[in-house]
């Protein structure tokens, strides 16, 4: 897919209207997480360089359509050092900017428009510029005002982070260099229906995991424990079983799990096959056989695609064994050279932050939903809107 790309060198003097994606984690007013934020920063630099005068326009949360002070993006400029606009409705402060200024705009969420994607508000909000640069991949699976309204209203164009994350994503999924391997963890088979299905015609082989492997073990007859699946799936799951074997395509379950008598990180962990789970066990990681068996799939892959963790990384080493032996071996064969590795989902990149190996990836993307979104339709409502 090819998307309408910024001319630099045409945007000295112009206001430009420049979607980010600034929804990052904040607490007591300081940034947890700068990811995005760095990611989007060669679309910034290089407009301000060539002298654009750039209005940065994002979200934070759900605010569903109501101004609320916990939301609101000033701690992120107050982190860029930019001055903030408290609305982004107002255009007063458009008179005073120079070239190369950078302004960054209250939460667009704060308006019931922008989720409702409703043109009079695009056309508000599109109001006073000369371009709109859209640079927010991680929401543009969302048909929103400032990502799809707005173009009704201005030339538009993609941003760098954009056009990478478009250019590498395509790459793996239209010639991809197998065998190839798709890693699908998280929590809901419901969610990924889509993309599971797309990965299996795609994919030599699908490694479910997590709480999503749980639901595929009991449509399999195995004892999900006192634990997170979903039992109205098991249907889909064996659907999706089948619709891989049709499709010669080899889905791998979990073989056995870590359990804990509750689901808290202080439990005491226990690995059982799966044949072996209590009724009272709860199920919080992916276990060692299995962690082994999925090491010995990413050594005969030469790409894998890893979206979705496989217990809770967020908890440290006890609960994210599986995740992080997932993210050293791909790491590893990478730096080597032997591997083409795309990670996805904001689970999934803070579990290679947590061991620091997010540098060894091929490429690591700032989507979530958008990222599997993309995977399973090759497009994207705020994508489709740019394309040549």
């Amino acid at each position: 897919m090819k998307l309408r790309s910024v001319d630099y060198n045409s945007v000295r003097g112009k206001y430009v209207l420049l979607r980010v994606d600034f929804n990052v984690q904040i607490e007591n007013g300081k940034i947890l997480d700068t990811f995005r934020i760095e990611q989007t920063m060669p679309t910034i630099n290089k407009l301000r360089e060539h002298g654009a005068r750039v209005v940065l326009c994002a979200h934070l949360g759900r605010p569903k359509g109501m101004a609320n002070p916990e939301l609101s993006l000033r701690p992120v400029a107050d982190y860029m050092k930019v001055p903030f606009v408290d609305d982004c409705l107002k255009r007063d402060f458009l008179a005073g900017m120079q070239d190369g200024d950078i302004v960054l705009m209250e939460n667009v969420r704060f308006y019931s428009g922008e989720e409702e994607n409703n043109l009079e508000f695009a056309k508000k909000l599109a109001t006073g510029f000369d371009l709109f640069v859209n640079d927010a991949f991680a929401v543009s699976h969302r048909a929103a005002a400032s990502l799809v309204g707005v173009t009704e209203f201005l030339p538009s164009y993609a941003g760098e982070l954009l056009v990478h994350e478009v250019e590498n994503i395509s790459r793996v999924l239209e010639n991809p260099k197998h065998p190839f391997l798709a890693i699908v963890g998280g929590a809901k088979v419901s969610g990924k229906i889509g993309v599971l299905k797309t990965l299996c015609k795609l994919a030599d082989t699908v490694i479910v995991g997590g709480a999503l492997g749980t639901t595929f073990n009991y449509a399999c007859g195995a004892n999900p424990g006192n634990s997170l699946y979903e039992p109205d799936m098991a249907d889909t799951a064996r659907d999706i079983m089948k619709f891989a074997h049709d499709n010669n395509c080899e889905l791998l379950m979990p073989l056995d799990k870590g359990v804990g008598p509750e689901f808290k990180q202080t439990a005491q962990r226990a690995n059982k096959s799966i044949d072996e789970i209590a009724d009272s066990d709860v199920i919080i990681d992916d276990g060692p056989k299995t962690a082994e068996r999925n090491i010995a799939e990413i050594d005969k892959a030469v790409t894998v695609v890893w979206n979705g963790t496989f217990g809770m990384a967020e908890w440290g080493d006890v609960w994210g064994e599986s995740s992080f032996k997932i993210a050293r071996e791909i790491a590893t064969r990478t730096v080597a050279g032997k591997l083409t590795s795309v990670i996805g989902g904001g689970e999934t990149v803070a579990a290679i932050d947590a061991i620091g190996v997010r540098d060894d990836m091929t490429y690591v993307s700032t989507g979530g939903g958008a990222f599997l979104e993309f995977i399973e339709k090759g497009t994207l409502p705020a994508i489709e809107v740019l394309a040549i």
